[in-house]
């Protein structure tokens, strides 16, 4: 298995360096630029802000430049947020995606593993249907309307009792942004759950356990969930990464000073190298939550070996 890691490691290097590449000269190719906004500058003082920054260099070097920066775990300035580099930037809003982000995926996947091994052990039936409508449902509507709708209904109009928005580490102000993160994840473990565990309740072994008179309870637990928890763990391993740096949609609706909004006011303002800095981080963490899927398969199935 050690193998196997520093193989998939060494793999994940040109994955990245490709990574670099594509997004590098995206954003060079997008129109505008970090020193195009509201507040006009002369051409003497956008010539020397461009020469400070090396934007006056051809790209190709530009892009030597920055590489050999990565290398070395030095991201660069921020062009927007003059008096910090990318890395306080990130090591600043990491954590609170994390928090945020560690309680939507862990509440998302207890309740989803929950009701879809309830679905799948009342099939056809109508808590069944309840059960994968409302995960449809889920699926269905996308953050973008859930968080609007939540600030609507709890904040603004029918029960006023949690802030809009904002940040304060307060139980009140993480209530609904976790909410929103976790609920179309739920959705989709359950689905996930359930179609799963509808196979594993068929197989063979399970079926000798039931035979043997272990008792209900045990053999879905024991036998028939471990088999059907594999299709979950390999959608919680990018799906972690993902949330864990942050909704977009959710860090943005409800002002949460995390990875995603940096990201978006990055991307509006040219920021190029916040934006790079990002996107290698949100990489990083894919291929090692990839990896660790990867490694957790044997841990789940025993016909899983890495030689």
């Amino acid at each position: 298995m050690i193998r196997y890691t520093i193989r998939r490691l060494v793999v994940a290097i040109p994955t990245m360096l490709a990574l670099i590449a594509i997004t590098f000269f995206l954003m060079r190719l997008a129109p505008g630029g970090p020193f195009d906004g509201n507040r006009k500058v002369t051409a003497v003082v956008k010539a020397n802000l461009e020469a400070a920054y090396h934007l006056d260099e051809p790209v190709w070097m530009q892009f030597g430049r920055y590489l050999w920066g990565v290398l070395h775990l030095d991201f660069g300035p921020s062009f927007k947020y003059r008096d910090y580099t990318v890395s306080d930037l990130i090591w600043q809003g990491f954590p609170v995606s994390l928090e945020v982000g560690l309680w939507g995926i862990a509440i998302a996947t207890v309740i989803g593993v929950a009701l879809g091994t309830i679905a799948a052990l009342r099939q056809q039936s109508a808590l069944d249907y309840t059960v994968m409508g409302i995960g449809m449902t889920g699926i269905a509507v996308p953050t973008f309307v859930i968080g609007p709708l939540m600030q609507i209904v709890f904040a603004v109009s029918v029960f006023k009792i949690l802030p809009v928005a904002g940040w304060d580490g307060s139980f009140g102000s993480k209530v609904m942004p976790i909410t929103a993160l976790a609920l179309p994840n739920i959705a989709y473990i359950a689905s996930l759950t359930r179609g799963s565990m509808i196979e594993s309740l068929r197989t063979n072994h399970v079926r000798t356990a039931r035979a043997k008179g272990i008792g209900g309870w045990r053999t879905v637990t024991r036998h028939a969930l471990i088999g059907g928890l594999v299709p979950v763990v390999a959608y919680l391993g990018p799906a972690t990464a993902g949330i864990v740096t942050g909704s977009i949609v959710v860090e943005t609706v409800f002002q949460i000073p995390g990875i995603g909004r940096y990201f978006v006011e990055a991307a509006l303002n040219r920021d190029y190298t916040l934006v790079l800095g990002v996107v290698i981080f949100y990489g990083f963490l894919i291929i090692i939550a990839n990896l660790i899927v990867d490694l957790c398969y044997a841990l789940l199935d025993p016909k899983v070996r890495y030689e």
